[in-house]
């Protein structure tokens, strides 16, 4: 047992090696009583422009057991910090199942998802088969690069597809809602990874597009020494569910590739929020899904400048703390259901604009920061939630065919060539069109085009702009929209479509042995909740198999 001590600050000109110092004083004991200590938490807070400075949650242990809980009994009440006992529970993998596995599972796809739970599969000696469609992290930056240069889009290779998934090409932010012994085991095995301690306790964690490639592959290095195997290019195509009529017809038997046929008794399918191809697959196989609630919006340009003055006040402290971000909410006029409150969404600071492009024929952006966070923009997605009942349809992919539509129309915006649509923000709120003019400033990876947003977005996005762009400017003091552009439209902040999956098992109610998981399966919304339902299922997957050849 030891303490939890939270509201520890610090200023900007005190160093952390001072915070045993501060925890004994808090405590009332002597300094030579504290035993081990370690940061749980880590923020920010610059509410106060005139007292900037940092906020820390440590566990501490102390040498004197009884006069511990003396202290702690003392001190609770004290208001400059919160002192309680605290115990972290443990983190458990289970044992495993009675019931044996003739074939090594099946991964499809090298997401967050799809790649933790391969890792921990492979760490209780399962030796997974991790399947996907994409290219190696190496290969794909070269993919991506040659892409951004006004190369060819490989449907295969790009900001969506390869190894990694799309993660690896969106800022590499590791924050998660959730919280637990789960959750802190998927950032340890990130930092074991090329990752950096400070993202175990860091209140935003933030690798950068440029580290996340070595994590990925790192991760990728452990699977295979623990035996388990990775083929990339191969695409799965199809399931074997056993002939009609059969027993075993609604049992997987093996999946059909683009490599070739493989038997496998369990599929763990990580496959992302853009596998269009292999959502419909799954339709004529009979898989459970259902329509769900998605993101979409457009994305907002700023200089980083604004962002700086607004976050940190007069004092340039950007310099000492790096490019400021931010994170808002409008609140919708109407009410129930047909609320779309106009929300920021996976805010780069000091980023840039990317394609984030899979198919030919459509357009769609999204944001990335590299780990500097050094250039001179800042971007943020504006997203509404889009709700089943604005699709326009009762079909099961109304809502991808809603995220087509706008994608394809900026497609042909952008002359055919990936430009990216862009305008004043100015001329967007008064309706007034910005065709024909030249491009404002952006750091689109692509080229830029004056276009019209409105005709890019559907009309209930358009709507909660247009009453939620104007509140939040007033909450900056009209500093938000300051020369500021917007991009888009940003259709793929998550998935249109669940794939249906157990409560207690986590696998199909129909396809024994199937497991859905992550963003693509509607599960989960960033890297840290998709790497941890991973996690999960390959928990429950231990829990209910013996690993072959056991």
């Amino acid at each position: 047992m030891s303490l939890r001590v939270s509201n520890i600050r610090l200023s900007l000109d005190q160093p952390e090696a001072i915070l045993p110092e501060k925890l004994a004083a808090i405590l009332r004991v002597p300094g030579d009583i504290l035993g081990p200590w370690r940061i749980l938490r880590k923020s920010l807070d610059a509410r106060d422009k005139d007292r900037i400075g940092f906020v820390y949650s440590i566990e501490v242990s102390l040498a004197d057991e009884e006069g511990k809980l003396a202290q702690w009994a003392r001190d609770r009440a004290m208001p400059e910090a919160r002192v309680e006992l605290y115990l972290e529970p443990p983190f458990v993998m289970p044992q495993p199942g009675s019931r044996p596995l003739s074939q090594r599972p099946i991964v499809v796809g090298s997401g967050p998802a799809g790649l933790v739970a391969a890792y921990f599969l492979a760490e209780r000696g399962y030796r997974p088969l991790l399947l996907e469609r994409g290219r190696p992290v190496r290969d794909r930056i070269h993919d991506v690069r040659a892409f951004d240069a006004g190369g060819p889009l490989n449907p295969e290779s790009n900001y969506l597809f390869g190894e990694g998934g799309a993660g690896t090409f969106s800022d590499g932010k590791l924050t998660c809602r959730s919280s637990g012994p789960d959750v802190r085991r998927v950032l340890e095995l990130f930092a074991d990874c090329k990752g950096k301690p400070s993202i175990l306790y860091e209140y935003r964690p933030h690798l950068g597009s440029n580290r996340l490639p070595a994590v990925v592959k790192a991760i990728r290095r452990k699977i295979e020494a623990l035996g388990g195997e990775i083929r990339f290019s191969c695409r799965v195509e199809d399931f074997d569910l056993g002939e009609p009529g059969c027993v075993s017809a609604r049992r997987l038997r093996g999946v059909g590739t683009s490599a070739g046929y493989i038997p496998a008794n369990v599929v763990v399918l990580a496959i992302g929020h853009s596998a269009r191809d292999t959502y419909e697959m799954l339709r004529r196989r009979g898989v459970p899904m259902t329509p769900k609630p998605f993101q979409m919006g457009i994305r907002i340009e700023q200089p980083q400048e604004t962002v700086n003055r607004v976050q940190y006040g007069a004092e340039r402290l950007e310099t000492r703390l790096g490019a400021a971000d931010y994170s808002l909410i409008s609140r919708s006029a109407s009410k129930g259901a047909s609320r779309h409150d106009l929300f920021t969404f996976c805010m780069c600071a000091g980023g840039h604009v990317i394609p984030s492009v899979a198919g030919p024929g459509f357009f769609c952006t999204n944001g990335m920061s590299l780990s500097d966070r050094d250039t001179q923009f800042a971007n943020s997605g504006l997203m509404i939630t889009v709700h089943p009942q604005d699709f326009g349809d009762a079909d099961l992919f109304a809502g991808i065919r809603l995220q087509e539509v706008y994608e394809r129309k900026a497609f042909e915006v952008g002359r055919g060539d990936y430009r990216c649509p862009i305008q004043l923000t100015a001329d967007f709120l008064s309706r007034r069109a910005s065709k024909g003019q030249p491009p404002p400033s952006s750091y689109s990876r692509r080229q830029v085009v004056t276009a019209d947003i409105s005709e890019l977005i559907p009309p209930v996005i358009l709507e909660a702009l247009h009453h939620g762009l104007p509140i939040l400017n007033h909450r900056w003091q009209g500093r938000f929209l300051r020369d500021a552009t917007l991009v888009g439209p940003e259709a793929r902040g998550s998935s249109p479509v669940r794939i249906v999956r157990d409560d207690a098992t986590r696998a199909s109610p129909e396809i024994e042995g199937l497991y859905p998981v992550g963003e693509g399966a509607g599960y989960a919304g960033g890297i840290v909740s998709a790497a941890v339902d991973g996690l999960r299922t390959a928990k429950a997957i231990v829990a209910h198999y013996a690993a072959p050849g056991t």
